[in-house]
């Protein structure tokens, strides 16, 4: 299986880039899918219901339900650290904004440096520099009606030198999750690292002092083996145990409630029961979701109808439970040595996200999210690209959202 490992990068220590690390070999089984409600049940009255916290601040409830809600007429399309990475070094608005007018839907962020072993809350501190840009992007985003999303890149818990499997010894990469479960040796650890999540997300408030709501996706695409957290390191009832974990303690221990959870394997999945092979349970997850560059990898239209078949079986899991369905992370990078494939945005993405080949056409998903651009590479193009116009037709389709035409999301319909 071939595996994209692309590392972090400090550039003259004022510019990160984490880099998608996501499997291209997708499987070719058939996908099997179970019929999906007929119904909506979700009403307003109703919403905390199917919630993972029944505590959830009002905002963080509106967003769940507009959420929901709105993958019956819209895709909110999104990128990570869209304020931050410029591709060239082009700073100034998004790249998204650059060539469209407009600023993305959805703005990704990471608990990376936040919860880094070298932050230590001073001033100087390049760290600390990096928690106070993303909380201040956060609150940005939020301003402007944009929804947050955060992944969290944790580094291992032994020398907390690397995310990645790799860079870590066999017994290290044998014992290192299940040592952060209760009981383990490092869960003390590994609380204190979400004792400092916890502090961060109960401080992001709003002009009027609102807690601003995020979606929340800890420990993604562990059905691959390049994080510590992946399927080759963890069995699927200590990936359960550690997912459950980390909700209760947020939601429970630490009192936060303004955050929405997210379950985002990679794209090996092609069978419901599959995917729900480490599914945590309906109480732990808001945001069933999928990452997916494999199948979008310039293989065409027989790449996009493999990445239909997979959204829409997630789609019709998120129909028969009341969830958010999403593709939290995609992309196709484009650099000097890899140049950009003809329509990939308007064609082969579009059709992916939006045809749901005769199933329900509540049947779809909420969002969209892309890799961060970085210098010398980008997975949206800005306005002086060539495929800067195949992205602008993208953004215009019918169902895509970009900020301009996303619905007031913090605020549940009258």
């Amino acid at each position: 299986m071939k595996t994209t490992f692309l590392k972090i990068a400090l550039i003259s220590l004022s510019v990160l880039t984490v880099t998608s690390c996501s499997s291209d070999n997708a499987s070719k089984d058939e996908v099997i899918i179970n019929p999906p409600a007929e119904t909506d049940p979700l009403t307003t009255q109703n919403v905390t219901t199917y919630m993972v916290d029944a505590s959830a601040t009002k905002e963080t409830v509106a967003l769940f339900y507009n959420l929901k809600k709105l993958a019956k007429t819209k895709i909110a399309i999104g990128q990570q650290d869209a304020f931050n990475s410029y591709y060239q070094d082009n700073g100034g608005d998004s790249d998204i904004k650059k060539n469209t007018g407009s600023d993305p839907a959805l703005l990704g962020s990471d608990f990376i440096f936040i919860t880094d072993k070298n932050n230590n809350n001073q001033a100087d501190n390049w760290f600390y520099q990096q928690e106070e840009k993303t909380i201040s992007d956060v609150k940005a985003a939020y301003a402007k009606g944009m929804i947050n999303t955060f992944s969290w890149h944790l580094r291992e818990p032994n020398n907390e030198d690397s995310f990645y499997a790799a860079d870590m010894t066999a017994d290290q990469k044998a014992t290192a999750f299940k040592s952060i479960l209760p009981g383990g040796t490092n869960n003390e650890w590994y609380k204190k690292k979400l004792d400092k999540v916890a502090s961060v997300v109960s401080n992001l408030k709003g002009a009027n002092g609102e807690l601003i709501p995020i979606i929340f996706r800890p420990f993604h695409e562990f059905d691959g083996s390049w994080f510590w957290w992946g399927a080759n390191f963890c069995s699927a009832d200590d990936y359960k145990k550690a997912y459950q974990f980390t909700v209760d303690y947020l939601k429970n221990t630490k009192g936060v409630h303004n955050i929405l959870y997210a379950f985002s394997p990679d794209n090996s999945y092609t069978k419901e029961a599959d995917y729900l092979s480490r599914y945590p349970g309906d109480k732990y997850v808001d945001v069933l979701g999928m990452d997916n560059y494999g199948d979008f990898d310039n293989q065409g239209q027989t790449g996009a109808t493999k990445a239909n078949a997979k959204l829409i079986m997630i789609g019709s899991l998120a129909a028969n439970k009341v969830k958010i369905s999403a593709l939290t992370e995609t992309g196709y990078q484009v650099s000097a040595t890899k140049p950009p494939v003809t329509d990939w945005f308007s064609t082969y993405l579009y059709g992916a996200i939006s045809n749901v080949q005769g199933y329900d056409s509540t049947i779809s998903i909420s969002y969209v999210m892309f890799w961060n651009n970085s210098k010398d590479a980008y997975f949206v193009p800005n306005g002086s690209v060539s495929n800067a116009t195949d992205f602008k037709t993208f953004a215009t389709k019918p169902k895509s959202a970009l900020l301009n035409s996303l619905p007031k999301m913090y605020e549940l319909p009258k």
